[in-house]
């Protein structure tokens, strides 16, 4: 805990730190609660920054700023991070032992990056999702991103070509090519169903080329958990801002709804139980509209059923070609997990394109 008062104390705050607690369970990075002198409630949040996975520290943290100065200037609510003497909104902390909590992984050199961000008092978030708090979504990330459309500086792209199916299909056939494990005949079903289908996945990207499709600064990461809510159930703001950066718009819409709308699990043993709901698309889809209207273009809006159904089908491209290279990027709980994964996700991709002109009716109401 002394280390993690000394790290505090390299930021820009006036208050006296008392204690340092752990908070959640840090699935990405490791996050704290930060007390102050004379208060029983947490006045800010430490949290360490994975740079395995966000390995542009300086990058990520830039967009974080210009994001959040952008949206504080329009008056919208969002959150405050901190800067350390020298202007930087991170501390590298390159000699200090790492507290055993959470995920510590990735770290080649053992150096640690460290944020500061306020907590939000009496603030709840859901992971419920139902029709409601899809609806509110929508709203939420269109308004985001609405909000963001006008913004002048520019962005850098946190983790390159993270949802670019081209890029994602190029991953696959390398795969295939080198064959590692002799795998590849067992799944020839699945690749011929992809590369079937290749054509018609791969549009945003000819779209992006052929000038007609703007890339957005988007939050690449739409999950109702991920919203701040008061504790009368309105959104207070977006948070986890790791992934903003550019891209279409489709990378928000098609994220959501590849979880929300999914009625079985992403790695269903049983592919049965998946289904598209389309109540869910419904409602996100017009909480969305909604908070888009001022500047969503026509082609954007045309081919939300595109993105709809783009995220499962590159989910199963990805989990396909961890299976044919050995399960080297995600883990696994068993030696067929990814190959389930491609399964089930190839299941909720085949149920989204069936239901394609019913999402493409809901646009014209």
């Amino acid at each position: 805990m002394e280390n993690l008062l000394e790290i505090v104390a390299k930021f820009d705050v006036s208050a006296e730190v008392t204690d340092v607690k752990p908070m959640g369970e840090g699935l990405i990075n490791d996050t704290y609660k930060v007390f102050v002198d004379g208060s029983d409630k947490p006045k800010y949040v430490l949290q360490r920054i994975n740079n395995a996975i966000f390995q542009d520290v300086d990058m990520l943290m830039d967009n974080i700023s210009k994001v959040t100065d952008h949206l504080r200037k329009k008056g919208k609510k969002t959150l405050k991070f901190y800067p350390t003497e020298s202007k930087k909104y991170y501390y590298l902390d390159e000699i200090s032992p790492l507290p055993a909590v959470g995920r510590n992984d990735g770290k080649k050199d053992g150096s640690k990056y460290w944020r500061l961000m306020d907590y939000v008092p009496d603030s709840l978030t859901y992971q419920t999702v139902n029709s409601h708090f899809s609806y509110l979504a929508g709203k939420s990330f269109g308004e985001f991103e609405a909000a963001l459309s006008d913004m002048k500086e520019p962005l850098g792209e946190n983790i390159p070509n993270f949802h670019n199916i081209e890029f994602r299909l190029k991953q696959l056939r390398d795969a295939v090519s080198e064959d590692r494990l002799g795998r590849v005949a067992e799944v020839q079903y699945y690749l011929d169903e992809i590369f079937k289908r290749e054509e018609k996945m791969t549009l945003g990207e000819r779209l992006f080329r052929e000038g007609k499709l703007p890339k957005r600064i988007c939050h690449c990461d739409t999950k109702v958990n991920n919203m701040l809510f008061d504790k009368y159930g309105n959104v207070l703001c977006i948070i986890d801002l790791d992934t903003v950066m550019p891209s279409f718009i489709f990378s928000d819409f098609g994220d959501f709804l590849r979880t929300a709308a999914n009625t079985g699990l992403e790695d269903d043993p049983n592919p049965g139980n998946v289904d598209f709901n389309m109540e869910i698309f419904k409602a996100f889809t017009n909480g969305y509209l909604e908070g888009t209207k001022d500047f969503l273009l026509p082609v954007e809006k045309e081919n939300l059923p595109y993105a709809a159904m783009l995220f499962p089908y590159m989910q199963t491209v990805r989990f396909l070609a961890d299976y044919i290279n050995g399960d080297t990027y995600y883990k696994i709980k068993y030696p067929e997990h990814n190959l389930v994964r491609t399964k089930a996700q190839w299941r909720l991709f085949e149920k989204a394109e069936e239901k394609e002109p019913d999402m493409k009716k809901c646009l014209t109401l």
